[in-house]
């Protein structure tokens, strides 16, 4: 039977999707732009009309598919969402269900994701957007590797959602159709992500940023304004890297006028890694059939002992709050969640273990329009993202801390000298009431 024959015969009908998950508990979906809406809309229409068993629904950053079609009042109770890292889809889903517990969310660093959906979790279906099948018989991952790549292959049933607009990347992204279980065909235009316009204070963060990376440096980025702007302000170096959990079109833009070429990496010369891209068409085109542009799983991508062995990695990420001992949070607001803990600590360890390797965390030094510091003497979220342990630089608008050999009292004054000026002084009597700072102490 030829490559073609086996498609067609595995070409399923919306029945037949419903069939297939006919005994299935665990439903794991691909991730942002791989979160195939074709076979979520034919999961929700059945659940609909039908009295189907209940499913637990694994996923991280849901699309607007999922958030219209599933996560509805309507199939509240149908559905258990398990989500490992939470998108403004998931946010505005919860905001309609009117439960913020409704979303039931799975703390895990992002290298260990693909461990937990394939080993603590048994992985009944796994539902996932790819490109075109090639002559060969292989489907491309395109824009997902991320976990994808590992529960593809240890998932009972596979189906996937072939969309001429997914983009065939290179790395470990094929999938060969003797694979997979099923397969439906849906050209729906992949969900895009507009770049998040950089603000005043996000290029005051960027400046200080930019004139820490140096030629040779290679980068992973975060996604907003600030590695937006980051990107932007290093037209001017030379010989950049990229091993990095996000591809973006700020990367794809350096890479098309020569500044990341990779040619100083020691792992993965020449080439520019990734787990998962979120961008615009313009991205995804320039990402296809691009030999340079590699997807890996994030259990390799993220794990810092592979980051490390890039000289002079280069880490940059936000977070919500940072306390005045070097805490960080990036994944709760007031103990709701808000995103999840991601790949952050991945690379803030990876970064640090790498020869001359640097990690920044940078933020905003208040939220609310002012009325609130984002430099706080506890943290408020119940979280922590990255122990003071792990901290390395800290940013805000009024200055760039290194806290890596910082005795307490010695973070305590620093990091309050990122705070915004209305809230030193508070912070200050506030440090010294926990015990932080004594009167008689001076700083250099």
């Amino acid at each position: 039977m030829s490559w073609s024959d086996l498609y067609q015969e595995k070409t399923l009908s919306g029945n037949q999707v419903i069939d297939l998950l006919g005994d299935c508990q665990n439903l794991i979906l691909g991730m942002g732009v791989a979160m195939p809406p074709e076979l979520i809309r034919t999961i929700a229409t059945a659940y609909q009309q039908n009295n189907l068993h209940p499913l637990n629904i694994y996923y991280m950053h849901g699309s607007q598919a999922l958030q219209e079609n599933l996560l509805t009042p309507e199939l509240a109770g149908r559905f258990t969402p398990r989500c490992l890292f939470l998108s403004g889809h998931d946010r505005k889903a919860v905001q309609q269900n009117g439960n913020s517990r409704w979303i039931e969310f799975v703390p895990s660093a992002f290298h260990q994701v693909g461990r937990l959906l394939t080993q603590t979790i048994e992985p009944d279906c796994f539902m996932v957007t790819v490109s075109p099948m090639d002559k060969h018989g292989y489907f491309s991952l395109g824009t997902n590797a991320d976990y994808g790549a590992t529960v593809i292959r240890k998932a009972r049933k596979v189906i996937v959602e072939v969309n001429q607009f997914m983009p065939r990347t290179f790395g470990e992204c094929s999938v060969h159709i003797s694979e997979i279980s099923g397969l439906i065909e849906a050209n729906t235009p992949l969900s895009e992500v507009p770049a998040a316009e950089a603000s005043e204070v996000d290029w005051a963060i960027a400046r200080q940023v930019a004139e820490r990376i140096n030629d040779g440096d290679t980068l992973q980025m975060g996604v907003g304004g600030v590695p937006n702007a980051v990107l932007s302000l290093l037209e001017g170096h030379q010989n950049l890297g990229l091993h990095s959990e996000l591809f973006s079109p700020a990367m794809a833009d350096l890479i098309g006028k020569g500044v990341i070429n990779g040619r100083l990496k020691r792992l993965m010369q020449h080439k520019h890694v990734f787990t998962l891209a979120l961008g615009d068409r313009a991205m995804f085109d320039f990402m296809d059939d691009n030999p340079s542009i590699v997807g890996y799983p994030a259990s390799w991508v993220n794990n810092p002992s592979i980051i490390r062995k890039n000289p002079n990695m280069v880490s940059v990420n936000s977070a919500i709050e940072v306390d005045i001992t070097g805490q960080i949070n990036a994944e709760q607001i007031n103990g709701t969640p808000f995103s999840g803990t991601g790949g952050q600590l991945d690379f803030v360890r990876g970064a640090f273990g790498s020869p001359g390797g640097r990690s920044f965390i940078a933020l905003h030094s208040t939220a609310k329009g002012g009325a609130l510091s984002r430099i706080v003497p506890q943290l408020t979220g119940g979280a922590v993202t990255d122990t003071r342990m792990d901290a390395h630089h800290i940013v805000t608008e009024f200055g760039c801390v290194d806290l890596k050999g910082l005795s307490i009292p010695q973070r305590v004054h620093a990091l309050i000298g990122l705070a915004h000026p209305a809230f030193r002084e508070i912070l200050t009597a506030k440090a010294r009431d926990m015990g932080y700072l004594s009167h008689y102490q001076h700083f250099d």
